[in-house]
C-alpha cells in the first residue's frame, strides 16, 4: 500500500516558520500580523515572536511596525543556489537518455558573441557520423541551429546588426547567406519554436535544437542532435523539446 503521509518538520517551530515564509513568500508587499496571523492559523503573539527573531537573521524585514515582507538575506541564499545550478550538470543526464533514444550524437552549445560554443556532447561511434565539433570547439550563429535559437530570440535590428559584422559568410551550398533569407528563417524559428540546420555547417549533416531557459525566462543554451542528412527523423523533435524542457526546469524555468 503506497504511503500518503505529508512529512512535517519534527522540530514544531520550524513547521510555523515555514508557514509564515510561506505567507510572506505569497504577497508582494508587506503583510499586517494580523492577516498572517489569519492565514496561517498561529496567534498573534507567536507569529510575532518567530517573525522578530526572523527579521534578527535577515530572513524577514519589518518596512514599518505591525507589517513584515521577506527580507534581503533570502535574495542572497537564492542567488548561492542560482549560482550552484550549472547547466551542463542539470543537461548531462537528459542528454544521454536522448541519445539512447536516438543513438545520434546530442550537442549543448551556449553562445559566446557571433558564435556558439559547444560544451557538452554525446554520442557513441555506431551513430555512423564522424563528430566533426568537439567539446570547446565554435561555428557561426548563423550556420546552425542553436545559434539561429539566439538570433531569434533577439529583434531584428540586432539580427541585421550581426549580419552586418559577419558578412554572413556561409560554409556550403545550403548556408544561408544574405540577410532576407535569414529573417525569414527566424521568423519560421520564432513560430515553430525549434531551429534547424540543413546541412548549413557541414554537408552531410542536419540538426535540429530546442532551446534551454534560466528561472528568468532567459535564453541560456541549446540543446541539439546532429545527424547524417538521411538519418535525422521528424519523430525525435518532441522528444528533444521534452529534454530541453526538462532540463530548463531543472534550473528553475517555469514557462511564460
Amino acid at each position: 500500500m503506497k504511503n500518503t503521509e505529508v512529512k512535517t518538520p519534527a522540530i514544531q517551530v520550524l513547521e510555523r516558520m515555514f508557514a509564515l515564509l510561506d505567507v510572506l513568500a505569497s504577497h508582494q508587499d508587506p503583510v499586517s500580523l494580523k492577516e498572517i496571523s489569519a492565514s496561517t492559523g498561529l496567534h498573534p503573539s507567536t507569529a510575532h515572536r518567530i517573525l522578530n527573531d526572523l527579521a534578527l537573521g535577515r530572513l524577514v524585514d519589518r518596512p514599518e511596525a505591525g507589517s513584515y515582507r521577506l527580507g534581503m538575506r533570502m535574495l542572497e541564499l537564492g542567488n548561492l543556489v542560482k549560482a550552484r545550478l550549472d547547466v551542463r550538470d542539470a543537461a548531462l543526464a537528459p542528454m544521454r537518455e536522448l541519445h539512447k533514444f536516438t543513438h545520434q550524437p546530442v550537442n549543448l552549445s551556449v553562445r559566446q558573441g557571433d558564435e556558439i560554443v559547444y560544451i557538452e556532447r554525446t554520442y557513441s561511434e555506431r551513430s555512423g557520423m564522424q563528430v566533426v565539433r568537439a567539446v570547446g570547439g565554435r561555428a557561426p550563429l548563423h550556420l546552425t541551429s542553436v545559434g539561429k535559437l539566439f538570433l531569434a530570440s533577439e529583434d531584428p535590428a540586432r539580427v541585421r546588426s550581426y549580419a552586418a559584422r559577419t558578412g554572413l559568410a556561409g560554409h556550403t551550398r545550403n548556408s544561408l547567406t544574405d540577410i532576407q533569407a535569414l529573417e525569414r528563417e527566424m521568423a519560421l524559428v520564432r513560430q515553430r519554436g525549434v531551429a534547424r540546420d540543413d546541412e548549413e555547417l557541414e554537408l552531410g549533416v542536419r540538426c535540429m535544437a530546442a532551446g534551454i531557459y534560466d528561472d528568468q525566462a532567459k535564453l541560456i543554451a541549446g540543446l541539439s542532435i546532429s545527424a547524417p542528412a538521411d538519418r535525422l527523423e521528424e519523430s525525435w523533435l518532441a522528444r528533444l523539446k521534452d529534454t530541453a524542457a526538462q532540463i530548463s526546469a531543472e534550473l528553475g524555468y517555469r514557462g511564460v
